[in-house]
């Protein structure tokens, strides 16, 4: 009897650009154990979650599994990209400890990447050992379905395996690979590559390859590149609005961290803000909040005004031209951003229609006090959240101007706030506990809070402990890059 395939692979992405992507194997998994199963993604790409268990599915899932792409390799490939990280140009990043398992047409006929992270150094390792280890993988695991949860376009991974092998992070940690499935993982930092290449024809080759995987409207457009362009930028503006709307903090916007899709991408020092303001950050080597969570809009635009210098050679022959024509839907963005901000604040306050004016002073009243961003939203549905305040005077005043706008369905308006505001995000200490756990093999907690997350806008008895801020008096959070 002939078993069916595990997976079915394509390579469209290695075919179409070849110079913009190298060949390579993953490393050898001393003892690989799987630790999480997303199954209901997994059936969702076509996979059966029961042989994903298996050793075959384990090979898989570490990048072992051999596979002949159509284009005549290996299957697996390390991608090649550029970028500005924390503003300054480095010509030469890719895939230093990631590897490209391949394409998958999903049950929706959507092509999805499956990537691995921490499968070993590749040529772009730039010096690091190319591992990763459990507990970040984990965390990605957890961030990746809160923010599918939460609606926002995102990076979700398929499965955690432990390789059976320490790496040294200060001390000796469990080592993992995490395999991810994205719409693609074509980012800023790709173009930025292609148009330093200076040939023309990659350059060209990726811009149609993206056109057609992630934009085909805009292909049929009179000027296609820069349709392309103000789809991506449109894109991201929609996106970062709604991380500002459930207080999430990226924590490093470079320019190749920054997908093409409009997808959130790369979940290294992220983390979701408690206590209301914008100047949070939580990465220890952001010093000087170059990515707070109050800067993310104008990270955002940064790092689009890159991709345009990238297309400037695709937009027009004339470069004045280009640089018009760029600079013009590059100046969309804030107002894109402003208005599916504005409309999403008014959401969660229960306004009828966008009012900046109040948005900003309840955000200063909640910056004041040091309330809870989260809690808050529900809180004011609830009808409680005078109590948050140390000083309920200014919030009456606010509140007595808004009760004047709700209309005659107080009950109605509450229960769509609900709709929009979160109970559960993935709480700080409440990610480090489980992954505290986690380390020493407890998986319970891990998958409690996974299952809060992934069912964000309902209340379930039993589940208050995750639904609420840290200790006041625990000290700042702290997350690091490249673990």
């Amino acid at each position: 009897m002939i078993s069916t395939p595990l997976v079915h692979f394509e390579d469209s992405y290695a075919r179409a650009v070849p110079k913009l992507s190298l060949p390579w194997q993953a490393a050898p998994v001393p003892s690989p154990r799987l630790v999480v199963l997303n199954e209901d993604l997994a059936a969702q790409m076509g996979l059966d979650p029961d042989r994903l268990r298996e050793s075959d599915g384990l090979a898989l899932l570490t990048g072992r599994l051999p596979w002949s792409g159509a284009s005549g390799s290996t299957g697996t490939f390390a991608h090649a990209y550029a970028g500005h990280q924390f503003g300054s140009w480095v010509p030469r990043l890719g895939d230093g400890r990631a590897l490209l398992l391949g394409e998958v047409v999903d049950a929706q006929g959507r092509r999805r990447d499956l990537h691995l992270k921490g499968s070993g150094r590749t040529p772009f390792a730039r010096g690091g050992d190319g591992l990763a280890v459990l507990g970040p993988m984990l965390r990605e695991y957890i961030v990746g379905e809160a923010m599918h949860g939460l609606g926002i376009r995102t990076t979700r991974a398929l499965a955690v395996v432990a390789t059976g092998q320490d790496v040294l992070r200060g001390d000796a940690q469990p080592g993992a690979v995490l395999c991810r499935v994205a719409a693609s993982h074509l980012r800023v930092g790709t173009f930025q590559y292609a148009a330093a290449t200076g040939d023309p024809s990659v350059l060209t080759a990726l811009a149609d390859y993206a056109l057609a995987r992630h934009y085909p409207q805009a292909a049929e457009a009179d000027r296609p590149y820069l349709s392309f362009f103000e789809s991506v930028v449109a894109a991201q503006a929609d996106l970062v609005a709604r991380w500002m709307l459930v207080g999430f903090v990226h924590g490093v916007m470079n320019t190749d961290n920054m997908a093409i899709s409009g997808e959130t991408i790369d979940f290294g020092p992220c983390a979701f803000m408690d206590r209301y303001d914008p100047g949070t950050v939580f990465s220890s080597i952001d010093r000087q909040g170059r990515y707070a969570y109050g800067n993310q809009a104008a990270a955002a635009q940064w790092n689009l005004a890159r991709l345009a210098e990238a297309l400037l050679p695709l937009l027009d022959a004339d470069q004045d031209a280009a640089v018009a024509a760029a600079t013009k839907v590059l100046g969309s963005f804030a107002t894109r951003y402003e208005t599916a901000l504005t409309a999403g604040m008014a959401a969660k306050l229960g306004l009828p229609v966008p009012d900046n004016a109040m948005s900003v002073e309840i955000l200063d009243l909640l910056r004041s006090d040091g309330v809870d961003f989260t809690g808050f939203f529900r809180a004011l549905s609830a009808g409680t959240a005078r109590s948050l305040f140390a000083d309920p005077g200014p919030y009456d005043a606010w509140a007595a101007r808004r009760q004047a706008r709700l209309g005659s369905d107080p009950e109605g308006v509450a229960a769509a706030m609900d709709r929009r505001n979160p109970v559960y995000v993935p709480r700080n200490h409440c990610v480090e506990r489980v992954l505290a756990r986690a380390a020493h093999g407890d998986l319970a907690p891990l998958e409690r809070l996974i299952e809060a997350v992934r069912r964000p806008f309902e209340a379930r008895p039993g589940l208050e402990d995750l639904a609420g801020p840290g200790p006041a008096q625990d000290p700042p959070y702290v997350t690091y890059c490249g673990t």
